[in-house]
This record gives structure tokens, sequence and C-alpha cells, in this order.
């Protein structure tokens, strides 16, 4: 009996030194080996790096021990010299190991040729958004007198016309003509008669019409400059734009003779 009481204690010595060993083994493979192999703990901030050129990303990176790869894709803003950082992944704020790689999308330095849309009698609200979408700019939007208000009545591109499926520069800026709604409004003609020229046209003008015919009359009894006659009248109802031709004095001039 004292045999087998001495030989089960030996063995759960033995297993009990087993035991130990594997803990300790465990821990140290755990709490020392595991980490350092890994790198646990060290890891950066990823730094926004879009809008610098990426050269100057590329320094920026290696100074937290990053590394970064340029992807085939590219993009354009006009706003954005060649060669900046349009985007990157991982984004910034993203927590990695140093050595990691970051891959970085530039601008192009050369502008994509996109074809221009078909604006004209598009309402200007969506003609802006159809530009935005494509990558273009709404520029000047000058109003002229039409029934359509707020309407694209034509599309111009360094101050020519284009027609739909013209090829411009993305990031152009496209101008816009658009109707204001007053074209078919009925107006009545306010009276200038009496009034020097340039009054006479401004008041016109205020008004939404517009000079018509200026004819001269010879006279010595009215001053140089004065509207002596307009057509239509006073009173008379016209609709927006409409000419209003004009009859201006000038004095006779008699000969010595």
């Amino acid at each position: 009996m004292s045999k087998i009481k001495a030989a089960t204690k030996k063995i759960l010595i033995h297993f009990s030194i087993i035991v130990g060993l594997t803990i300790v083994l465990a821990f140290l493979f755990l709490k020392v080996f595991l980490p350092s192999y890994t790198n646990h703990g060290e890891t950066v901030s990823v730094p926004n790096l879009e809008g610098y050129d990426y050269l100057e990303a590329g320094r920026f990176l290696a100074d937290r021990d990053l590394s970064y790869e340029i992807t085939i894709d590219s993009g354009f803003n006009a706003e954005l010299k060649p060669f900046t950082v349009l985007q990157q992944n991982p984004r910034p704020g993203n927590q990695v190991k140093k050595g990691r790689k970051i891959y970085l999308t530039l601008n192009s330095k050369n502008a994509p040729m996109i074809r221009m849309p078909n604006l004209v009698n598009t309402p200007l609200k969506n003609a802006q958004e159809i530009l935005s979408n494509i990558g273009l700019i709404r520029g000047e939007i000058v109003y002229v007198p039409d029934i359509g208000e707020n309407v694209v009545l034509e599309q111009k591109f360094r101050g020519r016309n284009i027609n739909e499926g013209f090829e411009i520069p993305k990031g152009s800026q496209i101008d816009l003509v658009v109707g204001d709604g007053l074209g078919n409004q009925i107006l009545e003609v306010p009276g200038i008669v009496g009034m020097d020229e340039t009054d006479a046209e401004f008041l016109i003008i205020g008004s939404g019409l517009r000079f018509g015919k200026i004819n001269y009359i010879e006279t010595d009894s009215v001053p140089d400059g004065i509207i002596i006659r307009q057509m239509p009248p006073a009173g008379s109802e016209v609709r927006t734009g409409e000419p209003i031709d004009v009859w201006i004095s000038e004095i006779k001039r008699f000969s010595n003779n």
C-alpha cells in the first residue's frame, strides 16, 4: 500500500510541475512574446493628408513610421493643384500599426473632357443640379425678359453659346441666360415728352421697355436734346421689352447768307 501511495504522490507532484510550467509558459507567450511580435499597443493615428502635395504627404507619413502607395484611380478638382491628395484609405483618425501603408488618390494634372448637357428649357434649379453632378460650375446668371420664369434660355462657355454634346474640360464655368417671367407682362408706357434724352432713356429702361428708333427734328422753339414726341404715346399698354420710338429736338442753325 505504501508503494502505491508513494507512486501516486510522485505522479501528482510531476503533474503539478507540468501544470505550473504550462501556466508560466502561457503567461510568457501571451504577455511577452506575442505583444512584442505583433507590436501590440504600438499604433499611430492616421493624419489627414487631403489637400497636401503627395511628396509632402509622403514625408509626413514617413515621420510617423507609415508608408504610402498611389492608387491608379484619380479624380479632378479645378480648385486644387495637380498631384494633391483627394482621398486616402484608411481615413484620417483611424488607429493603425506602424509601418502600415496608406493608399492615396491624387488630383489629375489635366481636366477630363465631358460632354455639355442640354440645359435649354430646363428650370434653373434643375440646371444647377445637373452642372454640379457632372463636375461643371454654374457661372453668371443673366436675366432677360421672357415668359419662362427661371427657365434657362441659353448656355454659354467663355462668352459663346454651346450646344449639347460640345466637349469642355471638367470644372469649367457655364454661364446661363434665364427668363425673368415678365415677357408677357403688360406695361403702361410712361410719358417722356419734355424730358431730356438721358433722363428719358433711364425711365424707359427702368420701366422694362427699351429705346427704339431715334429721330431728330429741327426746331427754333425747343432746346436741343428734348423729347418732343414719343410712339407709342404715354398711357398705351405694351408688353415687356417693347421699343419706344422718340423724336428729339435739334435747334435750327440759321445761315448768315
